[in-house]
């Protein structure tokens, strides 16, 4: 059997390594020559014997998911659409900013999470992306985009927050996460490394434990009866857990601070009561707010919130002395901008019949 060997961090290279009788060091050079030098062809590997190199050829494979889309936005934000096999594929996006490059990257292929304003939501949800679908994205676009004028990668930042709850996939998003802090892969900070949940309370806490990168939490309500209706995760592990999980989180994050994530839907959760309820919510969890006009998608009952208002919106948390920025939208004209990303999925879940009977029946 051939194995992809991008599925594999410095642990699992290791141990690949020493069923074929080779030492623990042929695992750094192998992270070295896949990921840092975005090498695929082994026999282009040339500090590794020829004879190993051979038998690599035979054993196994570096093969990343395959670029079928890339497009460009007018304001340079580029996305990237990724064939994952069984008629699904995956979006992630990069956003370039002048201090930073950052790449939104998927985990799952559809989302099993349904939340009410996503468009990935309801495309449904059809499995786990493997490691080398997740890892893949970030070696593909590295390869896209290349060096800046000082030999220096584009990419500095990585989100997971695209298509896919990442801590539904647990086991497989750590192992990316870890790739993506290895210095002998990409060598990023734990600080520039984020992962976005809807609010797993357990595999939050697992996640502090086994890779504590950044953390941002998708809320998006104040209050449980209504994150209930937006983001149905929470009636399983309602608000007063998930603020508990924040807070424990936080003893072990490399940042003194959460980000919560708040999307602003027109008459919906954007008055100022609402921004009140959430300075109560909050009080015990060092946070910062992020707040994101909503981006619409063919069949959304919502709207996005008045500029006017998101601007009363995030005063009210400031002058609580909450730091607060509303997400500057970016890559709308090709569909990049967050809550937008659908890729293709073949649903497992029934969920896009439903959708579309919905629609129907508002149409009659």
């Amino acid at each position: 059997m051939i194995v992809n060997l991008l599925d594999f961090d410095a642990t699992g290279l290791t141990g690949f390594f020493a069923n074929l009788g080779e030492k623990p060091f042929r695992a750094k050079q192998l992270l070295r020559w896949m990921h840092r030098f975005g090498q695929n062809d082994f026999a282009a590997m040339t500090d590794i014997a020829k004879s190993l190199r051979e038998k690599l050829s035979s054993v196994a494979t570096i093969t990343p998911p395959m670029i079928i889309s890339d497009k460009l936005s007018d304001d340079g934000t580029r996305k990237f659409l990724f064939d994952v096999g069984g008629g699904n594929a995956v979006e992630s996006v990069f956003i370039p900013e002048d201090d930073r490059g950052t790449l939104c990257v998927s985990t799952q292929a559809g989302c099993a999470l349904d939340c009410a304003f996503c468009s990935t939501g309801k495309q449904g949800f059809n499995r786990n992306l493997a490691v080398a679908e997740i890892i893949g994205q970030l070696w593909q676009a590295n390869r896209a985009l290349g060096v800046d004028p000082k030999g220096e990668r584009i990419i500095s930042n990585v989100v997971l927050m695209g298509m896919g709850e990442p801590l539904a996939n647990f086991d497989n998003t750590v192992i990316a996460l870890r790739l993506m802090l290895d210095d002998n892969a990409y060598g990023l900070s734990r600080r520039r490394v984020t992962v976005s949940t809807s609010g797993l309370v357990p595999m939050m806490d697992r996640l502090a434990d086994e890779c504590p990168v950044a953390l941002a939490v998708s809320l998006h309500a104040p209050n449980d009866a209504l994150r209930d209706e937006l983001v149905p995760i929470n009636r399983k592990y309602p608000l007063r857990e998930l603020m508990a999980a924040c807070h424990r989180y936080q003893k072990k994050a490399p940042r003194d601070f959460v980000t919560f994530e708040y999307v602003m839907l027109d008459g919906v959760n954007d008055s100022e009561a609402h921004a009140r309820d959430l300075l109560a919510l909050t009080r015990d969890v060092p946070c910062k707010f992020n707040l994101i006009p909503f981006n619409p998608f063919p069949g959304s009952p919502y709207r996005r919130s008045p500029a006017p208002r998101i601007r009363r919106f995030a005063e009210v948390l400031m002058a609580a002395g909450i730091v607060t920025t509303t997400r500057k939208t970016r890559g709308d004209d090709i569909d990049a901008a967050c809550g937008q990303l659908a890729g293709q999925v073949l649903d497992k879940t029934r969920r896009t019949i439903r959708n579309v009977a919905k629609i129907h029946e508002v149409r009659s």
